[in-house]
């Protein structure tokens, strides 16, 4: 079987998306011997990289955010023209947008199935919080518009992948009629609760050695609801200035308001990037505690992470990520309030957070080690394309 992603969703700095593809490229080169993949993403140049059985087709686009790096894919043209040469047995689409639409009449015109993941819940991560400053009317009116769209686009796939279970319930009531869970995964090689140098790592990166280290991961940008996290933060280090020391490793939008919480509040340390996983995997080993405050999460990859190298989180109740928590989460915080996350970090931070860590790492790597995660993955593949063919 030859496999086409096709997404925008892809960054030089990494993101869920860019890992969740490349896993499923070694995975092609490890364990499916007679499997083949393409990659189609936007990129600085255009350019072709090959290797064993994966060809990356990069397409020269403008770049939409230089701190995130992601780029527009404009050139529908070039699209058409790899799916036209690589004929792919089957498409998979990566994100709701304009690429999605030429996949599918690619797809249609080519006589290859094509399936959508559905990566991002983007009416509620991005038209919502715009919306609201429009009043109620104005956002009920651009949300059915949204619900719309989503029923319009993804009913056109063979199946819509979705990573959680909760959120498939949720596209079927907006009458999304192919959704189907597909829970992603983690890179146990990597990701794991093997003692290394914590004490080292921490030294560092000149964090003391007696204060609780909480950990964030990922872009700072209001849909991940990091200005709750900051604010959160400044808070506990007024009630208790020598307890705690955020890590923050990742850039956003909300840089500035992470520069500000740097200087009035002190205790913090920012790496903007990090794009090698072994050393992110030192940084989820070397926290006591990973707090992820975000509210719309259509999966969690950092906090599975974090989980699988035996550090537990902490958050707010009530997003799609609950599901992939494999602790206690009792402590966690009922409102989205700065309030209630820095208590909730507090009462967390009093438990045995090593117990907790444990218990999570053997649950993460029994469930969702991305072995199990790609077996189904490749089981709905043929299923489309056997129900393809018979239509």
């Amino acid at each position: 079987m030859k496999i086409c992603d096709l997404t925008q969703f892809y960054s030089p700095l990494s993101g869920g998306v860019k890992r969740y593809v490349h896993e499923k490229i070694a995975f092609i080169q490890s364990a499916r011997p007679g499997d083949e993949h393409v990659l189609i993403i936007p990129g600085a140049k255009t350019e072709t990289i090959e290797s064993e059985r994966s060809r990356i087709y990069a397409i020269h686009s403008p770049l939409l955010s230089r701190t995130s790096r992601y780029r527009i894919l404009l050139n529908l043209r070039a699209i058409e023209e790899v799916l036209e040469r690589e004929r792919p047995d089957i498409i998979e689409a990566g994100d709701p947008y304009q690429t999605a639409w030429k996949a599918i009449a690619s797809g249609e015109a080519l006589g290859i199935p094509v399936v959508g993941f559905y990566h991002s819940h983007f009416p509620e991560a991005y038209l919502r919080s715009t919306a609201k400053f429009m009043g109620r009317t104005a956002t009920e009116a651009v949300m059915d518009l949204a619900r719309r769209y989503v029923r319009s686009l993804y009913n056109c796939f063979g199946a819509t992948l979705v990573p959680s279970t909760h959120l498939a319930e949720v596209l079927r009531e907006w009458g999304v009629k192919n959704a189907q869970s597909v829970e992603l995964g983690v890179n146990t090689d990597v990701f794991h609760p093997e003692v290394d140098d914590a004490a080292a790592t921490r030294a560092a990166l000149e964090i003391p050695a007696n204060r609780c280290l909480l950990l964030y991961v990922g872009r700072l940008a209001p849909e991940k609801n990091t200005f709750t996290l900051f604010r959160a933060f400044s808070l506990l280090q007024q009630r208790r200035p020598q307890a705690f020391h955020l890590l923050v490793v990742g850039d956003g939008a909300q840089r500035d308001h992470l520069s500000e919480l740097r200087h009035s509040a002190g205790n913090v340390t920012w790496l903007p990037y990090c794009t090698d996983s072994e050393e992110l995997a030192r940084y989820y080993r070397a926290a006591d505690l990973f707090v992820h405050p975000g509210m719309q999460e259509t999966f969690g990859f950092v906090a599975l992470e974090s989980q699988a190298c035996g550090t537990a989180v902490v958050g707010i109740s009530g997003s799609y990520m609950d599901r992939i928590i494999f602790h206690d989460q009792r402590t966690w915080a009922q409102q989205n309030t700065l309030e209630a996350l820095a208590e909730a970090i507090e009462r967390m931070s009093a438990l045995d957070l090593k117990a907790l860590g444990a218990e999570a790492a053997r649950s993460a790597t029994e469930r969702n080690a991305w072995p199990q995660v790609f077996s189904r993955l490749f089981s709905i593949y043929r299923e489309v394309c056997a129900s393809y063919r018979r239509a």
